[in-house]
């Protein structure tokens, strides 16, 4: 696992000079890291994760592709040394963490209505969490995607509230809330198998969606979902050195 953090690590900080002519419609202070903090509260039996910026939190959202296709993805991420089993995943290998995401072109929370419109289909641009599983991938410039399965494998267990896709992805419903220069959402302790004694580092990065035939398990041009761009890094080498308070 340790070789994997230091591939993590290093992945990131390349991908901070890749020329991603999409990627650069975001490169502001709004995914500038100022801070990053979980901090477990007794009295509600949960912790509060929070990434501070520069600027304004959560205010720039991906411009539409149009299609699912190429979709552009915006991520406030937490790698951390959680297990896969402590989230509700099988046992993999990879790093969890958790990503509040924005995507306009779909919708992968269909058991949440984010915008209470009664429409559980049409809110994937509001900013939403996601527990992933991230592991190397050399198809895409920054060296990581979210991790896929074949769809036939039954050995390969998620969490009820997955959005249906064949990768290491659940969609857990959690609040998050956007207020100034701060991103943070809640997490009860039972739904991360009571963990609070974790590392974690702090992540904001530009992703974006393949659907031509990247399987994860034998090839293709691109994975399904891969990281492109990485805009900041809490720790500044993704080391994961925080603790949560």
């Amino acid at each position: 696992m340790k070789h994997l953090f230091l591939f993590l690590g290093v992945s990131l900080l390349a991908v901070q000079g890749f020329a991603c002519d999409k990627c650069v419609n975001y490169n502001n202070d709004n995914f500038k890291i100022k801070s990053v903090s979980v901090k477990h509260s007794a009295d509600i039996a949960a912790t509060i994760w929070e990434i501070v910026v520069k600027g304004t939190a959560g205010k720039t959202t991906p411009t539409p592709a149009g299609q699912l296709n190429g979709a552009p993805v915006l991520g406030y991420v937490f790698p951390t040394t959680l297990k896969p089993t402590d989230v509700g995943f099988s046992d993999t290998e990879g790093i969890v963490a958790l990503a509040l995401t924005s995507h306009p072109d779909f919708d992968d929370t269909p058991l949440w209505d984010e915008n209470n419109d009664r429409n559980y289909a049409n809110d994937g641009i509001i900013w939403h969490p996601h527990w992933v599983v991230l592991t190397e991938d050399k198809r895409v410039e920054g060296g990581l995607a979210v991790k896929q399965f074949d769809p036939k494998d039954k050995s390969v267990v998620l969490p009820p509230t997955n959005p249906g896709m064949p990768m290491y992805m659940d969609s857990p419903g959690f609040q998050v809330i956007t207020k100034g220069n701060t991103i943070s959402v809640v997490v009860p302790d039972y739904r991360m198998n009571n963990k609070t004694d974790f590392s974690y580092d702090g992540v904001t990065a530009f992703m974006q969606v393949n659907t031509g035939g990247g399987n994860g398990h034998g090839g293709g041009e691109k994975p399904m979902l891969g990281v492109y761009k990485v805009y900041a890094v809490a720790s500044g080498n993704l080391s994961l050195p925080y603790k949560v308070k």
